[in-house]
C-alpha cells in the first residue's frame, strides 16, 4: 500500500500456509506462587486455556520451560522469580479469506473493505489468520528490499469476525491516537438516564451504518433501540457473551426499514449506532424480535440460543486445550451484516471524508440491484 491519497479499488493479500507459528506464553512466579508445584500453577491460573488433564499433556510433551530448561514432572516445585514459557505447538486454522480491498488510503489512515469470516485481530484459533496479519505482512512485503523500520497499519476498532464492510485502520500514532476517541466519544456520548434510556448529546466526529438482513417484517418503518448490553458466564467464550441485560451498559441503534420481503419473511434494514458495544446491532435487532437472518447464535430477546452458563466440557483436544464449544459461539459466521458507510473527520486535517464499501446482492434493495447504487464510492468535502 502506498503512501497517497488511493480512491481506486485496490486488493492485497498473501495465502495463508498450512500452519502457524504456535505461540510462546511467558509467565515470572510471583513470590506469592511459590512452593507450588508446575501443574498447580498452570490449572489454577490458565484454567479456561485447558483442564487438568490437558495442561498434564502439555507439561508432559515438554511443552513448558522453567527458568531456560524444559520441565516435564508436572509436579516440579517452583521458585520466586522463576521465569516460565509455554509453547502452543503450531496447529491449523479453519479456512478463511485472505484478500483486502483498500477502499481509502492517505498517509494517516487506510479503511479496508473485510469480507465475512476474516477475523480483525488475533485472539481463539484465529492467531495468525487476521488482518493485522495481512497489515503486517503487506508492508514487510514492500520494504523487503529496504533498510525500513517502517510499522504496519493497526485496526482502530473491530468488525465481528462475520461482519463484513469498513475497518477503519491507522497509519500513524496521532491518527491511531485521534480516531480510537472518536469511536470511545461515541460511545461515551450515549448515556443512562434516570429511567435507563439511552440518549444521544453533542455533536460525533464518526458516523457508522450498516446494512443488515433480519428475520421476520419490520411493522415499523423506524425503531430506536436503546437496551442496556451486558456479559454473562457462557461456556467456550472465557471472558463472558455480551447480551441484552437490564444491568449492561447503555447503546443505542437507530434502525431504518429498507425494503420488505413477505415472500421470503425477511427485512431489509440500516442500522446506525451511536454506541459501539461487541455485538450491537446483533443483539439489538435479536432483542426486538427480529435476528440476523442465519445467525447462529442470538435468537430473539437478544440471547443466545443455547444457554446453560453451568456447563463446562472437561474433554481436551489433541493440542491439550478444551475441545471447540458444541454450542453457537460469536465468531460463528452465517449472518448478513456489512459495515456500508462510514462519515469521519479526518484526524489531521479535519476534512469531511465519506466511505462505501459495496454490498453483496442479497442486502441490496430492488433498486439498488437494478443500478449502480450499491457500488464502492469515496467523497469528502470542506
Amino acid at each position: 500500500m502506498s503512501n497517497h491519497l488511493r480512491t481506486q479499488s485496490l486488493v492485497f493479500g498473501i495465502p495463508w500456509p498450512e500452519l502457524n507459528e504456535g505461540l510462546f506464553y511467558s509467565d515470572v512466579v510471583p513470590h506469592s506462587d511459590s512452593e507450588l508445584t508446575l501443574i498447580d500453577f498452570y490449572s489454577r491460573k490458565y484454567k479456561n486455556s485447558a483442564p487438568l488433564q490437558g495442561w498434564l499433556q502439555r507439561i508432559q510433551n515438554g511443552q513448558i520451560s522453567v527458568d531456560g530448561r524444559v520441565v516435564k514432572d508436572p509436579n516440579t516445585i517452583l521458585s520466586g522469580d522463576s521465569v516460565l514459557v509455554y509453547h502452543r505447538l503450531p496447529w491449523k486454522e479453519p479456512d478463511v479469506p485472505h484478500l483486502l480491498e483498500v477502499l481509502y488510503e492517505d498517509d494517516d489512515m487506510v479503511a479496508l473493505n473485510k469480507p465475512s469470516g476474516l477475523q480483525v485481530l488475533p485472539g481463539g484459533l484465529f492467531q495468525q489468520r487476521t488482518v493485522l496479519t495481512q497489515l503486517c505482512w503487506s508492508v514487510k512485503k514492500q520494504n523487503s528490499t529496504l533498510n525500513s523500520q517502517e510499522t504496519h497499519p493497526v485496526p482502530v476498532h473491530r468488525l465481528g469476525r462475520g461482519t463484513s464492510g469498513i475497518l477503519l485502520c491507522a497509519k500513524t500514532k496521532v491518527a491511531k491516537t485521534r480516531l480510537a476517541a472518536y469511536f470511545a466519544d461515541g460511545t461515551s456520548r450515549v448515556r443512562a438516564t434516570s429511567n435507563r434510556k439511552a440518549e444521544r448529546s453533542g455533536t460525533r466526529k464518526i458516523s457508522k451504518i450498516y446494512r443488515a438482513l433480519v428475520t421476520g417484517i419490520l411493522v415499523d418503518d423506524k425503531v430506536i433501540i436503546n437496551q442496556p448490553i451486558g456479559i454473562v458466564r457462557y461456556p467456550g467464550v472465557a471472558k463472558g457473551l455480551y447480551v441484552a441485560s437490564p444491568s449492561g451498559k447503555p447503546a443505542l441503534s437507530k434502525v431504518e426499514v429498507l425494503e420488505r420481503d413477505e415472500k421470503q419473511n425477511c427485512t431489509l434494514v440500516q442500522v446506525e449506532i451511536e454506541s459501539g458495544r461487541p455485538h450491537q446491532i446483533r443483539i439489538h435487532l435479536s432483542f426486538i424480535g427480529h435476528p440476523l437472518l442465519g445467525d447462529p447464535l442470538y435468537i430473539a430477546g437478544g440471547q443466545p440460543r443455547c444457554f446453560d452458563p453451568e456447563l463446562v466440557d472437561e474433554s481436551f483436544a489433541q493440542d491439550g486445550g478444551y475441545q471447540r464449544p458444541t454450542n453457537p459461539v460469536p465468531g460463528d459466521c452465517g449472518y448478513y451484516l456489512h459495515a456500508h458507510q462510514l462519515v469521519l473527520s479526518h484526524p489531521t486535517t479535519n476534512e469531511m471524508i465519506s466511505i462505501t464499501a459495496p454490498l453483496s446482492s442479497i442486502l441490496q434493495t430492488s433498486d439498488e440491484a437494478n443500478g449502480s447504487l450499491g457500488s464502492m464510492s469515496v467523497n469528502s468535502a470542506n
